[in-house]
């Protein structure tokens, strides 16, 4: 009965669940307005978008920098970032392959990573070759393979980039949770950051905590992530990771740069364009609209 009185409220809620990563059919600006509405509840305004939220899906739509297909490319993301602060920053790379059965798995060291350069999600962490799953492994990875990130929440960078798998070296530190620092940058300018944690610790929902540039951790969540009850320290590279960030994100109006530390060491790990992609409330939800008011929008090219 609650969720019948759920649908009647918000029968976009319902079409939003329907179409969610399929509809192929519609437009992008008519899928993000579905989908924005069922998940917020009201409708989205692309003619003066005000919210962080609403001007991500602005960008996806405007914003349309080729450059930005090889940024989420992780296989080119590495050589971009290399280009811009130096490779020392970059996590090696052990091999890249178009299908599972082409890796040469004797050639691979006891500890790396296995990700697809097309998509979120597509990550096998093997910390022991010896335990690996394969099965399970090339099963999870096939399946990335056959999958278009873009049609999930139309983040168009993501739409042509060619799926690839790629095996990079396994960083910890010190067997300790390897936590990564997510920059939310605006034209070169980092204001705030979210540290996760947990995030390949078994039985623990990974968590998120926001801070802001000075490390004071800020009162607000997104609905997809708790917040941790960690007393989390400041990283020692903290102000290299600023400084790093602005290299990376000069002259793109919003983007997500990911960092790790390990060992005192600040190494590059990707460029998020759409943060959730734009779908996850703040709360409170007031600092949807602090944040959007960061993002300068440029103009449209109407060429």
């Amino acid at each position: 009965m609650a969720t019948l009185r759920k649908a009647l409220k918000n029968p976009y809620l319902v079409l939003a669940k329907l179409i969610h990563g399929r509809a192929k059919w519609l437009s992008d600006e008519m899928y993000l307005k579905i989908l924005y509405r069922g998940i917020f509840g009201k409708p989205l305004h692309l003619q003066s978008p005000r919210t962080f939220n609403e001007k991500l899906q602005w960008l996806k739509l405007h914003d349309r920098n080729p450059l930005y297909t090889g940024m989420v490319d992780k296989v080119e993301a590495k050589e971009i970032a290399a280009g811009k602060i130096g490779r020392q920053h970059i996590i090696p790379t052990l091999g890249v392959w178009d299908s599972f059965d082409q890796i040469d798995f004797a050639s691979l060291p006891q500890q790396f990573v296995l990700k697809c350069s097309h998509d979120s999600g597509g990550l096998v962490i093997v910390k022991n070759k010896a335990d690996l799953d394969m099965r399970s492994a090339k099963k999870k990875i096939n399946r990335s393979l056959r999958r278009n990130y873009y049609w999930q929440s139309r983040e168009w960078p993501y739409k042509n980039v060619k799926p690839r798998i790629l095996a990079e070296a396994y960083v910890g530190s010190n067997g300790e949770d390897l936590r990564d620092y997510k920059f939310f940058c605006f034209n070169g300018e980092p204001k705030y950051l979210f540290v996760a944690s947990d995030r390949n610790t078994p039985g623990e929902e990974v968590k998120f905590d926001y801070f802001d540039m000075d490390f004071n951790k800020l009162n607000m969540k997104q609905c997809a992530h708790p917040n941790s009850n960690y007393c989390l320290q400041k990283p020692a590279s903290f102000e290299e990771m600023i400084c790093l960030a602005k290299i990376l994100s000069r002259g793109i109006p919003q983007v997500r740069i990911d960092f790790y530390e390990v060992n005192g060491q600040v190494l590059f790990g990707e460029f998020t364009f759409f943060h959730h992609g734009g779908f996850v409330p703040f709360e409170p939800d007031h600092i949807d609209f602090e944040w959007g008011q960061n993002i300068l929008l440029p103009e449209i090219n109407k060429q």
